[in-house]
């Protein structure tokens, strides 16, 4: 099995990228969005270390925003429980897929947790400045202040681009992007 691993800033599209591999992907950030509406023991984990930041079950998104811009280290806490269980959710992914030809690990933090393996194709989804501002200015939960401390989390953009194989430049095309996937899987397989 090759494990396909994207990078890139937020909002660089590394989503919109692994879905239009065609091969099963594993997508952190929606399995962090299945754990804070259906897990009650990472609720508790983390109502127990942040107790005045969050009143009910399930994770409430407002609550968490405010825990994290409160305090420089309340991100790093939470990343820390939370990591366990995507580590946990991506194995049981990868064995379900292993006997599929290619993953897509669409992790945000797969350097930086060290979920990547040293012969995983590392591709940089790179997306010019106002692309990506315009994106993130779309979505809903759009929060300046929070963007920025995700980013102090990451490695520099320019380390995660050193790291990888590849580069995919996103103009948020089909035409292009497919382009670009054809190109790297022909080098692969």
């Amino acid at each position: 099995m090759i494990r396909i691993g994207l990078v890139g800033d937020i909002g660089s599209g590394k989503s919109y990228i692994a879905k239009n591999f065609g091969y099963p992907v594993f997508n952190a950030d929606y399995e962090v969005g299945k754990l804070y509406k259906n897990n009650r023991i990472i609720f508790k984990k983390i109502k127990k270390i942040l107790p005045k930041y969050f009143s009910s079950f399930p994770l409430n998104k407002n609550e968490m925003t405010k825990a994290i811009l409160s305090n420089n280290d309340n991100l790093k806490k939470i990343v820390k429980i939370v990591h366990i269980e995507v580590k946990k959710k991506m194995n049981i992914f990868l064995n379900k897929n292993i006997n599929k030809k290619i993953v897509i690990l669409d992790i945000p933090l797969l350097l930086e947790n060290k979920l990547n393996k040293r012969n995983d194709v590392i591709i940089f989804v790179e997306a010019k400045t106002n692309d990506i501002e315009k994106r993130l200015k779309k979505r809903k939960n759009f929060n300046k202040k929070l963007i920025k401390k995700f980013k102090r989390i990451q490695l520099p953009l320019d380390q995660k681009k050193r790291k990888s194989n590849f580069i995919i430049k996103n103009d948020f095309t089909n035409r292009s992007v497919k382009r670009e996937i054809k190109k790297i899987l022909n080098k692969i397989l």
